[in-house]
């Protein structure tokens, strides 16, 4: 059995889905791993992670626009204030989504299915790097 991890960092604009599932899968290319499990784990409260369609544009922008309407930002009603009229929304929407994801691995492949691909989430609207790290574990 073999192990290795990685660090991925992603720079944010601002709100959003950043399809990172190339920047996984050229590091796992390298990784000389079959078969196995990936994990996926973003370092941070308010940025998430998501498996989700890549093919329609319309996926993206239609997750963007349900999250801001069940999480809104600057709700009068969010105690949590100080650091901005956009952090109690980014943190709920984190907690309704994943911080960790578990890819099977097959042929050294991510076993993703025609249309899915992985994202990086981001809740806040200000532009941030993100950290991601990366562990896969196999033969």
């Amino acid at each position: 059995m073999k192990q290795a991890s990685h660090r991925i960092q992603v720079r944010t604009r601002g709100k959003g889905l950043y399809e990172i599932t190339d920047q996984i899968a050229t590091w796992l290319a390298g990784q000389q791993i079959a078969q196995g499990l990936l994990t996926v784990f973003v370092q941070h409260t308010s940025a998430s992670l998501v498996i989700q369609e890549n093919a329609d544009p319309d996926v993206v922008r239609d997750l963007k626009e349900f999250f801001a309407r069940i999480a809104p930002d600057a709700a009068s009603w969010y105690a949590h204030t100080i650091e901005g009229p956009d952090d109690m929304s980014a943190h709920i929407r984190a907690a309704l989504t994943a911080t960790s994801l578990s890819i099977p691995v097959v042929g050294g492949r991510m076993a993703l299915g025609t249309w899915q691909g992985v994202y990086l989430f981001e809740h806040r609207s200000a532009p941030h790097t993100r950290t991601i790290v990366v562990h896969l574990i196999g033969e």
